[in-house]
């Protein structure tokens, strides 16, 4: 049986504090409502995923020496996350970092050939 698919809401910006109480109260039951969808379909209810929807990820493993990894689980304690969060967070940071060069470096290939 397929599942329905909620239509999921948009947050605007918002001119004023206000404004945005009254939003979020205008669309308090449609939010509760994907709440409970994503809470039975058991995705966690963040309000990220809620908005932009979960998206999937990749178990992947990676060999990292022991001291890197002690360094990444100190480092996250302070920040009160769990290491591998932490990780992913500094991965995500550098791979945004280097994005535009990547994007600028696709551009300048020629468009018959495929990066190698």
């Amino acid at each position: 049986m397929a599942k329905a698919k909620m239509k999921q809401a948009v947050i605007p910006k918002f001119s004023s504090e206000a404004e945005e109480a009254a939003w979020w109260d205008a669309h308090r039951s449609e939010i509760e409502a994907e709440i409970r969808q994503r809470m039975k379909q058991k995705r966690p209810p963040t309000l990220g995923n809620l908005f932009r929807g979960a998206k999937p990820s990749q178990p992947v493993t990676l060999r990292i020496p022991k001291e890197d990894l002690e360094t990444a689980r100190r480092l996250a304690a302070r920040k009160g996350l769990g290491y591998q969060t932490y990780i992913k967070m500094l991965l995500r940071e550098a791979l945004a970092e280097d994005a535009p060069e990547c994007i600028a470096t696709r551009t300048r290939q020629s468009p018959s050939r495929s990066p190698r």
